[in-house]
């Protein structure tokens, strides 16, 4: 089996340029590459333990770095939507955050963390409470088993065509007013109906 690249139907963005979007997706498909060369490499080398152990750890590297973009892609298709301030994923951040404006600048603020990685909005059906969490590269510090809501890219190649690194603010902006919010309520629902 070969993992293919997914499509996104992502329209023009206020803030995020075409270019950086066609950009992204290139990286994007480089992950989906590698991920079936890895494992076309493990197979064809798999009595060399040292090589094949290597690969494997770069795997979930590659592999996480292919599903975190098809998160963070699928929350722009459609075009932009606003949150349905009624929903139930709207109150269990508020519940948690204070409001919905505290849950948005507490996502803004661990995306400003140093480094490279991701911001992530996980739901937790044991502790029934979302986590915005800082995932480094795309697999250390994953909160293990959480479903994901939201993911937002915060490498460098997510806006370095549009925006400097000490405007990283901006782009946490221009991300933030793009998303299709159906797309986050959707995961929300399924996650929760489990």
């Amino acid at each position: 089996m070969q993992y293919q690249e997914q499509k996104f139907d992502i329209p023009k963005l206020s803030g995020i340029s075409e270019k950086q979007i066609e950009t992204h997706l290139g990286l994007y498909a480089g992950y989906v590459k590698h991920v079936n060369l890895i494992r076309e490499k493990i197979q064809e080398l798999k009595e060399d333990d040292y090589v094949v152990a290597e690969l494997r750890r770069r795997f979930s590297f590659e592999f996480d770095g292919m599903r975190m973009h098809e998160y963070y892609f699928s929350a722009l298709e459609g075009g932009r939507k606003e949150v349905n301030q009624g929903s139930e994923l709207v109150k269990a951040l508020a519940e948690k955050y204070g409001s919905w404006d505290g849950f948005i600048e507490h996502f803004k603020e661990v995306g400003k963390s140093r480094g490279v990685g991701w911001t992530v909005l996980y739901w937790d059906p044991k502790g029934k409470t979302p986590h915005v969490a800082w995932t480094s590269d795309h697999e250390i510090g994953t909160l293990s088993g959480l479903p994901i809501i939201l993911a937002m890219d915060m490498w460098e190649h997510a806006f370095m065509v549009d925006y400097l690194p000490n405007e990283k603010g901006k782009y946490i902006d221009a991300f933030l007013s793009n998303i299709n919010w159906s797309f986050a309520e959707k995961k929300f629902n399924y996650s929760t109906s489990k």
